[in-house]
Formats: C-alpha cells, structure tokens, sequence
C-alpha cells in the first residue's frame, strides 16, 4: 500500500514536470518567433514600407492563416466582448509603437527597453488578478528594470525611438495581463483570430491608405512577418492557459538573446558597452527569477 501511494505520487511529480517542461518549450518558441516577426518588419520599413502598413498587415496575414482551423471555434459573441476588443486596442498599441522604435533603433535596444512589459505584467497581475506574489521575485524583477534604464539612458541618451520601444512595452506589459485575464474566455485559437481581427479593423483605415509598392521580396518579407508574429502569439496564449503569469515571465527574458542574435546576424548590430551590461543585468534577473521558483 505504502508502495503505491509513494508510486502514485512520484507519476503526478513526473506529469507536472513534464507539462512544465512542454509549457516551457512552447514559451522559448514564442519568444523566438516574435522577435524574427519584428526583424522582418524592421526590413520592411528599411525599405520605405511605412510601420502603420506593416502593423495592419500583420494582422490580415495572422488572421488570413489561421482562420481555417479557428473560425467554426470563434462564437459571435467573443468579438462582441468588450474585454477582447481590450486586449486587442492593447497589442495594436504595442505593435505599432514597437514597429516605428524599430525605424530607428537596432532590434537589441528596443527589446531592452521593451522589457518594461514583463516587469509591470507581474506586479500587474499580482494586484488584479490575485497571482502569488514574491518579495524575492519582486526584487529579482526591480534589478531587470534596473536593466531596462541602461538600456534606455533615460535623461542621457534616450532617443524618440527608444522611448516608442518603452511605450510599446508597456502596451505589451497589458497585453500579457489580459491574455491571463481571458485566458478561460475561449479556446486559444479562436482568443488569437478575434485578436487578429480586432487589429485588422482598427488599422485597416490606416493601412490601406499606406500601402507600398508590392515586390516579391516586400511580399515575402510581409509574409514572414504576419506569420512569425501570429505564430508566436499563438504559442504564447497556449503557454498563458498553461500557467500563470508570473511563472512564465522569467521566459519571456529569451525575447532578448533570441533578438540581439537576430540583430547580429542579419542587421550588423552588436550593444554598446551600458546597453549590453543591461542586457546581461535583464537575462540574469530572468534567470534567477527562474532558479527561484524551482527552490
């Protein structure tokens, strides 16, 4: 008897270890994706796409993607939720602020500053949604934020566009906040096509009075972009229905190294000296974050 209860413990340690290892696997490849959607966007308006044109069709892109294994799942009553029409106003916000840092700034800088949204989203989620909440996780995360200011070099330094890459993390800071929020609202992919579809009516005014000459290589760029972007999010509303906000938001720090790799390889920029130490200070926070959780 005292063998089967000691084996039946030992099975449900296994489970929960494995579903933790599944979400965490589902989350680094998120946050791989995301950034190699802003890559493809920072090319785009290298080329003198404007960023408004390559929000909105980021969107139509996603939505156009996964609309034929989401819509018999999108009951008409989510898109008339005012909470979806939220969380999606949110992450237009981010993506549009994100998209014209990225005119400017190399890909690396303005994840730095981004990370601002990791940050609020687990105070936020704390005081609104009831999360556990950690002095320890709580310092561990003020040091990333600490980061985040060497990135910024607010008052020495700071540029338009880094201050739209702050702005775009705290739109995303919301987002992740709302995404728990909603995350029992619906199935994830139909949460994902009601997301994608809000950001195509709100743009689409903007976005088709923007649009560019259309080439095989802005066509395939703007491709790339739409769907390493909806795949990301995808993932990472999966990985939100997994678990709570503030287990996750150590991972979301490999946003960072999956960028400055990105930035290297295909844009020729490496961080200067204070922004790479920030950089070094956001993915240590991140990964203390995460040892503490697992003591």
């Amino acid at each position: 008897m005292f063998r089967r209860v000691l084996g039946a413990k030992a099975e449900r340690i296994v489970a929960k270890g494995t579903r933790m290892a599944l979400t965490v696997l589902i989350m680094l490849l998120a946050m791989s994706l995301i950034p190699l959607g802003d890559t493809a966007g920072k090319l785009l308006t290298q080329a003198g796409v404007a960023p408004v044109f390559v929000g909105w069709s980021r969107f139509v892109i996603g939505a156009v993607l996964i609309a034929p294994f989401s819509a018999h799942i999108l009951q008409p009553s989510l898109l008339a939720d005012w909470r979806i029409w939220f969380r999606g106003t949110l992450i237009v916000c981010g993506i549009a602020s994100i998209l014209t840092a990225l005119q400017t700034e190399p890909i690396a800088n303005v994840f730095g500053a981004f990370f601002v949204g990791p940050i609020l989203s687990y105070f936020l989620s704390c005081w609104l949604l009831g999360e556990r909440w950690s002095w320890a996780r709580a310092a561990l995360l003020l040091a990333g934020f600490c980061g985040v200011l060497l990135v910024v070099k607010p008052g020495f330094g700071m540029t338009p566009g880094l201050a739209f890459a702050v702005l775009a993390g705290i739109f995303y800071g919301l987002y992740l906040v709302a995404s728990r929020w909603l995350a029992d609202v619906a199935r994830p992919r139909a949460l994902l096509l009601s997301q994608l579809l809000v950001g195509a009516v709100i743009l689409a005014p903007f976005g088709l009075s923007a649009l560019p000459p259309m080439s095989l290589d802005v066509a395939w760029l703007v491709v790339l972009s739409g769907a390493a972007s909806m795949l990301g999010n995808f993932l990472l509303i999966i990985a939100y229905r997994r678990a709570e906000a503030g287990t996750l938001a150590p991972f979301v720090y490999f946003q960072l190294v999956a960028a400055t790799a990105l930035g290297w390889f295909v844009f020729g920029d490496f961080p200067d000296f204070l922004t790479g130490v920030g950089l070094a200070i956001l993915i240590c926070a991140g990964l203390s974050t995460l040892a503490l959780r697992r003591g």
